[in-house]
């Protein structure tokens, strides 16, 4: 059986027409004779969407029931049934009921999919698993339900429903997606215009990678290796070499010329592992690369040209940057050069040549270090000053029973002996020095420096080009296998430091005290141009300032450092204790590039940091408005009508509608202080200004008043608590608002004849009141969630408050030295327990300092 397709009908929000859209199509299929039936759609009350799903076919859903709550959910068993040609499934990241077939129903689509039927369905751009917490950071507000990406970049089609915020706020306003008593919250807090705005890009760039990978795949699947331009890439190549920065800046212009351009940066190492290039200019120019809004990428070929364009045609590039060669006239002449080669080679691709500095001036390396040491060198000059007058010695009494090509070949072996030993140079003097000893006393006529017989001199000059060839290639394998050490030393120690610093708290100080270890040094400082410093203010103190430091006395300025390293214009690597050798300058140059990126991080780590708390404070400004504009106007628009009513002169009323008037006045009002009281001591709580007088209470006086201030629902708590708990040191105020929260919260949230239960008793030090109810419970993940200001976790009734009761009572629980933390109830419910010291004397119960650590662990805890 064919798997059936998937088409997903993509938005940015809700209210967009996703669930309009795809009932559109169901009636388009319909009208073409397809059977197509309704499985799942929400309507959210919507009577346009109502009549659109009476004209089709809908398959019952299955009721459910949770915890005393009924539900409905998708019926998959009867759609697999009815075995439609294609079913409507609304909602695609709805997490089904416990006790469902399948956990979510993107799950259930999956088994309807395999069964053969088209499925079309919908999701917005918040319930993307990827972008969760992206969502989470535009609107403030975490999405629980969420789909894994590849289940809808799986889709067979994937269409976006797309509207301006400015359209969307309107139809909200028209009252043609929510209720309109949640029009003014919604307005003011998700459906802000800047918030739809990022979601509309969200959907718009997904869309465009869903595309994007739609597109590869048809190239792939047809062998289509051409540049198609339906986007523009511009790929820049860089060399480590200090030409980079000019055509990463090229390049970055070129790319900003066309609206949504990629930028990319690739080098190329050589496929021994063993590049040249510099570390730290290619730490820099990564740096550079990425603050201009580009990628940087590595890739490994030893053909420079075919690896760029590999990878330029691999990612569809549409341009490709090089700079101009570096290398003379006469290597140009002898040889094409990678930006000849590559032109020639790129077919589709623009290749840009950017002349720059450098041009014609060679790679100017460095001289190469030695490939052996000092002492080798030295050992294998002895051996070609003594070793060969020995080997002549002892060849000489054998000259008649030797042959010239014996002999050679005997003077040979010792060449190649003391090139191993003391490398290219003592091995060239030896070849030298041999040929001469040969012919002195083994060629004749011996004793002159003449050759007799040609074949000899042939002899000879081939020794002599052996020798030489044989000491040049032991010279270059010393000095590969010496690079290879080096690298993979210098590999060993920046995998180790990238370990430090990922595990470390502090990124720039883990990176410079490994540094300060790994080179032996007393003290690294990282040191910062002053903004109002002076070019000549080279080393003046009072133009730099420590950014970082490690080990012993930071350097207050360049010049007291042993070796400095500049990073760049206005940042130098000071090292204090010893001179570091020049073999080590370039790895100590990548430190010092990544020490940049390191306090770059830590500073946006600290402007993040300060800008949380604004963050948060708006969020809560913003909640408090919403809550002011609709929790709060409620109790006063009753009570301001109760009171218009009776003081108005045009009705008369009877004693008992007065008396209902007054009622409802006195209620509301009583509704409304209790609301400011707790945004007052909010406001205390997060100020450090709340008075706390402690005093010993007893559970057993407390929890009967709290019940009390309840009047009549508090009659249907069941209170169990014994006389024969201890005190506890508490404030009598704060905890009879704590209690009457949590129990108002119980009640709000127990079913119909399972009321909630009030309970306590004594543990360790503390004693632990418990408020026990029946009711839906709350995911141990989310438990946390409840405490936020302004948060009701499912609960959409708005005429319960503005979410405060929760937070507050565990800021006022912990202001007493206690806490407060929710369990789940046994046999389903949530239990919210509050734990405060037991109020004993001294030397009859526990010490305070036991007291102190039994809350410090429950807050462990929590």
């Amino acid at each position: 059986m064919a798997r059936g397709e998937l088409r997903i009908y993509l938005g940015a929000a809700p209210g967009v027409g996703k669930t309009v859209a795809m009932l559109e199509e169901a009636q388009r299929r319909l009208d073409r004779g397809t059977d197509v039936v309704v499985g799942l759609v929400e309507t959210h009350g919507r009577a346009y969407t109502g009549r659109m799903v009476s004209d089709l076919e809908v398959v019952p859903r299955r009721a459910m029931e949770y915890r005393g709550v009924a539900f409905t959910e998708l019926d998959v068993d009867a759609l697999l049934a009815r075995a439609p040609e294609v079913a409507l499934v609304d909602e695609l990241a709805h997490t089904n009921v416990p006790g469902s077939r399948n956990e979510k129903r993107w799950q259930d689509v999956q088994e309807l999919l395999d069964a053969g039927i088209t499925v079309l369905s919908t999701v917005n751009i918040q319930h993307l698993e990827s972008l969760n917490d992206v969502v989470e950071q535009i609107t403030g507000v975490a999405q629980r339900e969420t789909v894994p990406d590849s289940v809808v970049r799986g889709a067979d089609q994937v269409e976006l429903v797309d509207m301006t915020p400015e359209a969307l706020r309107r139809r909200m306003a028209h009252g043609n997606i929510y209720r309109p008593d949640k029009i003014d919250a919604a307005l003011g807090n998700y459906f802000r215009v800047g918030n739809l705005t990022a979601l509309r890009e969200l959907a718009l760039l997904w869309v465009a990678d869903k595309v994007d990978e739609q597109l590869e795949r048809y190239r792939a699947a047809n062998g289509i290796g051409t540049t198609w331009e339906t986007r523009e890439r511009v790929v820049v190549a860089v060399t480590g070499g200090p030409e980079g920065e000019t055509l990463i800046r090229r390049a970055a212009r070129i790319a900003a010329r066309s609206k949504g351009t990629d930028l990319m940066a690739v080098h190329v190492a050589r496929s021994d592992g063993l590049t040249g290039a510099d570390p730290a200019l290619l730490a820099k120019q990564r740096l550079l690369v990425e603050s201009l809004g580009g990628s940087y990428h590595q890739v490994v070929g030893g053909d420079i040209p075919r690896a760029l364009l590999e990878f330029a045609r691999g990612v569809n590039a549409t341009q490709l940057v090089l700079g101009v060669s570096r290398r003379g006239r006469l290597a140009q002449l002898l040889a094409a050069g990678v930006g000849v080669t590559t032109s020639a080679r790129s077919d589709a691709i623009d290749v840009h040549l950017v002349t720059h500095d450098e041009v014609g001036r060679g790679r100017r390396l460095a001289a190469p270090a030695p490939a052996l040491s000092a002492r080798r060198r030295l050992i294998g000059l002895g051996l070609a000053a003594f070793g060969l007058p020995a080997l002549t010695g002892l060849l000489w009494p054998l000259r008649g029973d030797l042959s010239l090509p014996s002999e050679i070949l005997l003077y040979l072996a010792a060449v190649v002996g003391i090139a191993l030993v003391g490398g290219i140079w003592p091995a060239l003097l030896a070849a030298v020095a041999a040929s001469l000893l040969i012919n002195f006393f083994f060629t004749e006529p011996v004793h002159t420096w003449t050759i007799a017989e040609r074949e000899n001199i042939l002899a000879l000059l081939v020794f002599v080009v052996i020798a030489a060839a044989v000491s040049w290639i032991v010279d270059v394998a010393a000095r590969r296998t010496r690079d290879a050490a080096q690298a993979s030393a210098e590999a060993q120690t920046l995998a180790t430091v990238a370990g430090s610093v990922l595990r470390g708290t502090r990124p720039l100080t883990a990176l410079l005290e490994r540094l300060r270890e790994t080179f032996g040094l007393e003290a690294v400082t990282l040191l910062e141009r002053r903004a109002d410093a002076r070019p000549d203010q080279q080393r003046d103190p009072r133009a730099w300032s420590v950014a970082a430091c490690v080990g012993g006395p930071p350097c207050a300025a360049p010049g007291d450092a042993s070796t400095e390293v500049s990073v760049d214009d206005g940042l130098v690597l000071a090292l204090s204790g010893r001179t570091v050798a020049a073999a080590d300058r370039r790895l100590i140059e990548a430190f010092a590039a990544q020490a940049a990126v390191a306090l770059r991080h830590e500073r946006l780590a600290e402007q993040a940091a300060q800008a949380r708390p604004l963050a948060e404070a708006d969020r809560m400004r913003t909640a408090l408005l919403a809550a002011v504009s609709h929790d709060l106007r409620t109790p006063l628009a009753s009570a301001k009508a109760a009171v218009d009513s009776l003081v108005s002169q045009e009705v008369a009323f009877s004693e008992d509608d007065r008396d209902d008037l007054l009622a409802t006045a006195d209620e509301s009002l009583d509704r409304l202080a209790r609301l400011v009281d707790n945004l007052l001591d909010l406001s205390r709580l997060q100020a450090g200004a709340l008075g706390v007088t402690l005093a010993e209470i007893g559970l057993e006086d407390a929890v009967p008043r709290a019940l009390d201030e309840l009047g009549e629902a508090g009659r249907l708590v069941r209170a169990q608590i014994t006389a024969d708990l201890p005190a506890v040191a508490a404030d009598p105020g704060l905890l009879e608002r704590i209690l009457v929260n949590l129990i108002t919260n119980a009640l709000r949230f127990s079913p119909a004849g399972r009321p909630p239960t009030v309970t306590a008793r004594y543990h360790g030090s503390l004693v632990e009141l418990r408020v026990v109810d029946r009711g839906p419970g709350i995911p141990e993940a989310d438990r946390d969630k409840v405490f936020v200001p302004f948060q009701r976790m499912g609960d959409r009734d708005n005429h319960n408050g503005v979410g405060l009761g929760l937070a507050l009572s565990r800021g006022l629980a912990e202001a007493m030295g206690g806490t407060l933390m929710p369990e789940t109830t046994n046999g389903g419910g949530l239990t919210m327990v509050l734990a405060l010291p037991a109020a004993v004397s001294p030397g009859d119960g526990a010490a305070p300092e036991a007291v102190e650590r039994a809350v410090r662990e429950r807050r462990h805890r929590r």
